[in-house]
């Protein structure tokens, strides 16, 4: 608790929530304007909205963002001798990767909170659609901030790695990229092997886009659900191994 605490004391005054806050306004906006360019309208209505909201932010730039995140909470550590500090301190391995993939499991979370009322807001205000967002899309949201936490806990361990900002951000761009690929080509078990086809495979539920057949059916709910605690698990557990085997640094 003590570690989950001095974490989350250390976003009081972080650059973090400049890019929660954000990067979902401007890339859920992004999309919508490409649609008044290009003079499409929203055919069907609140599913259209949000296909080209979500799902675009879903396919690379949300795996990005948490990127960003992890290495701006992992920022402090690889100044001066504050990783020696963290060494030699008496907060267990684990404890410490816990408390940071945590932090930016929740700075996720809010970021698609922020998405999604971008996207209810824009939907109501600019393009005039009636009713609300679909009960099924505000669920999708739920699965979409679950699928977002073996990101969150890769994206840690490739920030404690690296003391590079920009490398960790790379690898989820092209990760992103590629896992989205492999499930345009139909390998939907790639969900269990990549976090990222794992998050992007939950932001196309229910759309009938890329690798998505349209249903939104228990399996596909369930194969989601279990890939993302199987590989939160695994990672969790590597990323403490590695860090109990970490040396100080001269």
């Amino acid at each position: 608790m003590n570690a989950l605490a001095a974490e989350f004391s250390k976003l009081k005054r972080s650059l973090s929530w400049a890019v929660v806050v954000l990067l979902p306004i401007v890339l859920v906006a992004t999309g919508l304007i490409m649609t008044l360019i290009d003079g499409r309208g929203l055919e069907d209505g609140w599913h259209t909205l949000w296909m080209r909201s979500i799902v675009f932010y879903g396919l690379f730039p949300l795996s990005v963002g948490i990127a960003i995140l992890a290495s701006l909470v992992w920022r402090a550590e690889h100044r001066g001798s504050n990783w020696n500090a963290l060494m030699a301190g008496p907060t267990p391995s684990l404890q410490i990767i816990i408390a940071k993939a945590a932090v930016i499991s929740v700075l996720a979370a809010i970021m698609q909170v922020i998405a999604v009322v971008t996207t209810v807001a824009l939907g109501m205000i600019g393009f005039g659609l009636p009713g609300f967002l679909p009960p099924e899309y505000l669920a999708i949201s739920l699965l979409i901030i679950l699928a977002s936490v073996p990101v969150a806990v890769l994206q840690s361990w490739l920030s404690m790695q690296m003391r590079s900002f920009a490398a960790p951000v790379a690898v989820a761009f092209l990760g992103a990229g590629f896992s989205a690929f492999l499930l345009v080509v139909g390998l939907d078990a790639a969900i269990f092997i990549s976090p990222y086809a794992a998050l992007s495979r939950a932001t196309q539920l229910g759309t009938a886009t890329f690798a998505d057949t349209g249903d939104i059916t228990a399996g596909v709910i369930a194969a989601i659900i279990a890939a993302c605690l199987l590989l939160s698990t695994l990672l969790a557990a590597a990323n403490t191994v590695v860090l109990e085997r970490a040396d100080a640094r001269t």
